[in-house]
């Protein structure tokens, strides 16, 4: 069983003001990714080094906690599978 913290967060310790975009962006990196589904016409934006595609496909990308993309796929499970490959939890973007 995990031990909690006796002493509890206080608002100074969650202040705004206190992170970058870039301390944010860090947050999870290398243990927390995310599976988005994506359209074949997006693919360019995220994968520029991917061949062309037809138009109108559903696929799955796994993005890491920054954004940065990992993997693209035709199947939720196998980026899924990746992302336990890789010993990533991964949580879904709608």
């Amino acid at each position: 069983m995990t031990n909690l913290s006796a002493s509890p967060l206080t608002p100074a310790d969650l202040d705004p003001a206190e992170f970058n975009p870039a301390d944010l962006a860090a947050l999870g990196e290398g243990h927390i990714a995310y599976v988005r589904p994506i359209r074949s016409d997006e693919v360019r934006r995220l994968f520029p080094q991917a061949p062309e595609l037809m138009p109108g496909l559903d696929l799955f990308a796994l993005l890491s906690a920054s954004g940065e993309p990992i993997m693209l796929a035709d199947s939720r499970d196998v980026v899924l599978a990746n992302a336990v490959a890789q010993d990533l939890h991964a949580v879904s973007l709608h």
